[in-house]
């Protein structure tokens, strides 16, 4: 008979020995599922060929070439386009900035004037807007010209019939340079007897010339001579001194007058008002600083003055008009023509020709911020500056006058978003241009119409988990493509031999 200590002795061993044997089980479980996932063939079993060696140097090279495919999307910048309704940062004005050369336009009378479909009308902007003359070849001749102030109504003599004697000197080209000289001061009123400005003024000019004459005697005194000159008559008297518009008061120095290498005079125009009684005063405040004996002394005389009613005359007959304006986003006009309130002009010898050096929408784009939004899109940007360098040229001729030269652009806005969320904003806009014949006096208009719409584009940049997925499934599809096509092959060879030794599969 067993004891009972031994019995339970024997019970104890026997709970050890369960719980090992159980661990070892579920060991040797957790080795079995691992053989069959990740199954290794024993190297002795292992056999090398011709044809696996080829087949693991393709699938090499295919590795090599996805992976440089895969690189190079990954790189490579991808956008999406959208057309949406402008909603723009700027607001609801848009900013033109240009700069255009007009040859035949003199700055005395060049104006921008600015209107839309909503009733603006803004004339002559001359705060963000400067004006340099310039030659016939497009250099200019000096500092920016001063247009001064132009709304002042000038003020003229009441209508009267009775009659007035003729107190001023008619000059011409074959005098002209000699009276010039000869005083020390010449004040000319050039006109057109067809102007009606012209007729206004010359009452009060005789006037005014004949109480100048008594009282300053060119023969005795000699210091100042009023005279006159009919631009239709001396055609290249007027042209010589850039006369545009009728009439045109130049005041002239003896001593500063000399032609430059240019062929201008250098002189002051007059611009106030033109009654008898302000006349007689503008001339006799310009003797005023000359006495009789320094006139016939000396042929230098101080030329400055701090009047507003005479400015330096323009030198040359061509201006360069440079700046911006804001306008409204709704259709409008950028309109630059021959203004003024006082003056005439001979619609068929007005010129309008110009040549666009720079024509833009929106703020300035650096050329580094340009260049990165091409780095999206190639020909992003290629309209933002469209008209540039462009040159539109008419000649007034008999059967080419009064020609307006009109241009018609269509605007849209481009913004851009990049993978640093930096937004950069342009305008680009699509050009027509023509040339047709006005009735009234030609000018430069430039008819802009911008978009509802506007492009957003976003540059869309892929994950690096994305890119690593990738080239682990190109790694793992092509070494399973190769086992494939060796298992496929290594058959395919076991079953010729067997054929060709007459064994029946």
């Amino acid at each position: 008979m067993v004891s009972t200590s031994k019995i339970k002795s024997v019970d104890f061993y026997r709970q050890k020995l369960g719980g090992v044997f159980g661990r070892s089980i579920i060991l040797l479980y957790h080795i079995l599922i691992c053989s069959l996932l990740y199954r290794k063939i024993p190297r002795d079993l292992t056999e090398a060929s011709l044809s696996g060696a080829g087949l693991s140097i393709i699938a090499a090279l295919s590795m090599i070439f996805l992976f440089g495919m895969e690189m190079n999307d990954y790189m490579r910048v991808s956008t999406s386009t959208q057309v949406i309704v402008d909603k723009s940062s700027d607001g609801d004005f848009l900013r033109i900035d240009f700069n255009i050369s007009f040859p035949a336009l003199s700055c005395e009378f060049a104006s921008v004037d600015i209107s839309d479909v909503l009733g603006t009308n803004r004339l002559n902007v001359t705060k963000t807007v400067r004006k340099y003359s310039i030659d016939s070849n497009l250099n200019p001749t000096g500092s920016e010209f001063r247009s001064g102030l132009t709304a002042k109504a000038i003020k003229h003599d009441d209508e009267v019939d009775e009659e007035y004697a003729e107190g001023s000197v008619s000059l011409n080209a074959r005098n002209f340079d000699r009276l010039s000289h000869q005083h020390a001061i010449l004040v000319v009123n050039f006109f057109a007897p067809w102007c009606y400005w012209s007729n206004r003024l010359k009452p009060s000019w005789e006037k005014a010339a004949k109480i100048i004459r008594e009282r300053y005697d060119p023969e005795i005194d000699g210091r100042i001579l009023l005279g006159k000159v009919d631009c239709t008559e001396e055609v290249d008297l007027c042209r010589r001194n850039h006369i545009q518009g009728y009439p045109s008061i130049r005041i002239f120095r003896k001593g500063s007058d000399v032609k430059d290498d240019h062929g201008h005079h250098d002189h002051e125009s007059y611009y106030g008002d033109r009654d008898t009684d302000t006349l007689v005063k503008t001339m006799e405040d310009l003797v005023a600083p000359i006495s009789v004996q320094s006139q016939r002394a000396s042929d230098s005389l101080p030329t400055e003055t701090k009047d507003d009613t005479k400015r330096p005359a323009p030198l040359t007959g061509g201006c360069r008009i440079e700046g911006f304006v804001r306008v409204k986003k709704v259709p409008g006009n950028l309109i630059i023509s021959a203004i003024s309130a006082a003056h005439s002009f001979d619609a068929s010898q007005m010129n309008m020709s110009h040549v666009i050096s720079h024509f833009s929408f929106g703020k300035k784009i650096s050329p580094r911020v340009m260049s990165d939004m091409k780095r999206l899109l190639p020909h992003l940007g290629g309209s933002h500056d469209r008209l540039n360098g462009l040159s539109y040229i008419s000649n007034p001729s008999d059967s080419n006058a009064n020609v307006t030269i009109e241009h018609y652009l269509q605007v849209v806005k481009t913004e851009v978003m990049t993978r640093s969320y930096k937004l950069v904003e342009e305008y680009e806009y699509t050009a027509h241009s023509s040339l047709v014949h006005s009735l009234h006096i030609p000018v430069a208009k430039f008819h802009f119409e911008p978009s509802a719409m506007q492009v957003l584009i976003t540059e869309n940049s892929k994950s690096f988990a994305h890119f690593i997925t990738n080239v682990c499934a190109i790694i793992g599809g092509v070494f399973t493509v190769a086992g494939i096509l060796d298992s496929i092959l290594h058959h395919s060879i076991k079953m010729m031999k067997k054929v060709e030794l007459g064994k029946n599969y």
